[in-house]
């Protein structure tokens, strides 16, 4: 019998469309604290975006992650869980029993490596449209596909404006070619193959603490805290080359700072100082909680209903 699931994909897939709508608003502070300018602390960014751009700031970039994000945590999930059942069998295990701890770790890392060739555009232009302060010049855009919606006007100084995720695809390959969407990408490796291993582990160990009688259908409590608590744990350990990473991505062309990984960490460190790589740590651990929780717990829903089929 194959160890290969496509409804680990299809999970993935659910449980990631609900991660993006829970999270996103406190993504985009997340991003602003670590590659923008002017923000003290969490809050005053917070009351910063909510002051010059209203409710809808905190909701930039939102209709192409929550496309995209979709893909790639079907992705994440689905890879992760039959790479894990297909190690386990390789080394002698059956692929329905208990994973161990080398299995989870090759697993994981395999995920956080796999994960960039589909993150690291996804997070560019993310992190793009989220870094735009200018609205576009016309008088209203459409705002993930519910119709147009009025912006007020932000400083207007001639930059290049996105007009959405499709302009912001089209600007960056003609600006920078097909590698300019994979900016950052170096980056991303160094924050997803820790990343996801701190994200995959905890979630199965507080999994197993919190149902020590191996129920086969976990209660769902149990199931949002343990993933909301693996969430803060990977998020927060990852803050350092996510603060890079997106130092990195919101570097356009026309105003390009970094030549690379290292001279972006030496010259943050140069005037930021040491302080500057835990920006959004506070940030990540809030967000990374509910976002996880989300994630884990409508992928399991999810897996329990198509598997009952």
């Amino acid at each position: 019998m194959t160890c290969f699931h496509l409804d680990d994909f299809l999970a993935g897939w659910i449980g990631g469309a609900s991660s993006v709508i829970v999270g996103h608003p406190l993504d985009t502070v997340k991003t602003r604290l670590q590659a923008g300018k002017g923000y003290k602390n969490t809050l005053h960014c917070i009351m910063t975006i909510y002051k010059k751009e209203t409710v809808t700031g905190f909701f930039k970039g939102l209709s192409f992650p929550l496309v995209s994000i979709t893909l790639y945590n079907s992705m994440v999930f689905g890879f992760f869980s039959n790479s894990r059942r297909l190690i386990n069998k390789l080394r002698g295990g059956e692929a329905r029993q208990s994973p161990g701890m080398l299995d989870l770790t090759l697993a994981s890392m395999m995920t956080g490596l796999v994960s960039v060739g589909v993150g690291a555009p996804v997070d560019l232009v993310k992190i793009r449209l989220q870094m735009q302060t200018q609205p576009v010049l016309a008088e209203n855009f459409t705002f993930a596909g519910n119709g147009s919606i009025p912006l007020r006007t932000v400083g207007l100084q001639g930059q290049p404006v996105y007009r959405g995720p499709v302009h912001c695809i089209s600007s960056i390959l003609q600006t920078e070619g097909v590698q300019g969407l994979y900016r950052g990408a170096g980056a991303m490796v160094l924050r997803d193959v820790p990343g996801y291993t701190l994200y995959f582990i905890p979630y199965t160990l507080f999994s197993s603490w919190l149902n020590p009688n191996g129920n086969s259908s976990p209660h769902p409590g149990s199931v949002w805290l343990a993933g909301g608590l693996a969430g803060s744990i990977s998020w927060v350990t990852a803050t350092p080359a996510d603060v890079v990473k997106s130092r990195m991505q919101a570097d356009a062309m026309h105003d390009r700072k970094y030549k690379g990984i290292v001279h972006c960490i030496i010259q943050s460190y140069k005037t930021e100082g040491l302080h500057v790589f835990f920006r959004g740590t506070t940030v990540n651990a809030i967000r990374g909680f509910p976002m996880s929780a989300t994630m884990f717990l409508g992928y399991e829903l999810s897996l329990k209903f198509l598997r009952s089929l």
